[in-house]
C-alpha cells in the first residue's frame, strides 16, 4: 500500500541521521496556487490513521484518506518530496501567484 522509493530513503536517512527518528504523516494539503497535493509531515498516530513499516519507518496515513488513495508511492526529486497516488487532484494554476524561471508547466 505504501512505497518509498531509494531516492526517497536516502534523503529520509540523512535527515534522521541528525534528527530523532518520528512517524512520518501523508496527508491532503491545500496546495496553494498549484491546488491540492499529498504531502508530508511528522506526526503521530491516530485512532483513525493506518501505520505501515516500510524500510524502517513509520508512514502515517488516515484510514479514509488511504482508501481513496491507495497506492502510495514516496518519492524524492530535486523540487523535493512527492507522494503518488490514484487520487484523482484538481491541479490549481498560476493565476495570481508568481512562478519563478517565468514559466508555470
Amino acid at each position: 500500500m505504501v512505497t518509498v522509493t531509494q531516492p526517497a530513503k536516502t534523503q529520509l536517512d540523512a535527515y534522521f541521521a541528525e534528527n530523532e527518528k518520528a512517524p512520518i504523516r501523508v496527508f491532503l494539503s491545500s496546495g496553494g496556487c498549484s491546488g491540492p497535493r499529498l504531502t508530508l509531515a511528522l506526526d503521530e498516530p491516530k485512532d483513525s490513521d493506518d501505520v505501515f513499516q516500510v524500510d524502517g519507518y513509520s508512514i502515517v496515513v488516515d484510514k479514509e484518506l488511504l482508501e481513496k488513495a491507495k497506492p502510495l508511492t514516496i518519492d524524492f526529486a530535486c523540487s523535493g518530496f512527492s507522494v503518488d497516488s490514484s487520487l484523482e487532484l484538481g491541479g490549481g494554476g498560476c493565476g495570481g501567484c508568481s512562478c519563478s524561471g517565468g514559466s508555470c508547466s
